[in-house]
């Protein structure tokens, strides 16, 4: 038995679950996601908690198991909280800026490089343009836009110029050795 599958996810109040077929449905004060759970898997809502539960004991059935407890978990957590992921930009001149629906850099390109947002993400910037700080209700949106963002730019090995997570930590390399 998966010991993440088993445990069933609890529904704090002001957070709605609805379950049609194969459809799960999250209601929060924050907003409302939707998600189609593999036909391995059931998913019974009562009692202030969803349990997750598979048909058979195959591979493909235990693999997903756990997954859409976690999955379910954190529609309910990005209801309620949401999720927010933080980048840091260095290097002279390297800067971004939120505008609207759109966060424009500059690093180091010849040209500015815009980011179109998708739904459900927004940005914040700092007064000095060197950090950024994503924030949503769909962790996995969220997730995905803060590579993308990294992938404009990612560090350098050797200067540690360039877009990262604030928590990552960069080794960097040795120059030549001068003779």
């Amino acid at each position: 038995m998966s010991r993440i599958g088993k445990q069933p996810v609890k529904i704090p109040s002001g957070v709605d679950v609805k379950v049609a077929g194969r459809m799960i449905t999250v209601k929060g004060p924050k907003g409302q996601l939707v998600f189609e759970h593999p036909y391995m898997v059931t998913v019974s809502v009562g009692d202030g908690q969803a349990v997750v539960e598979r048909e058979n004991d195959k591979k493909d059935a235990r693999a997903r198991h756990g997954l859409v407890r976690s999955l379910i978990q954190n529609m309910v957590t990005g209801v309620t909280q949401g999720f927010t992921k933080k980048l840091e930009i260095h290097g002279v001149g390297y800067r971004a800026q939120a505008q609207g629906n759109k966060v424009v850099f500059s690093l180091g390109f010849s040209h500015p490089v815009e980011y179109q947002l998708p739904d459900g993400v927004s940005v914040e910037g700092d007064k000095k343009q060197v950090s950024l700080t994503i924030t949503g209700i769909d962790k996995q949106a969220v997730g995905q836009v803060a590579a993308e963002m990294r992938a404009l730019r990612p560090p350098d090995a050797y200067k540690g110029k360039g877009v990262r997570y604030s928590d990552e930590r960069i080794r960097l390399k040795a120059g030549k050795a001068a003779k």
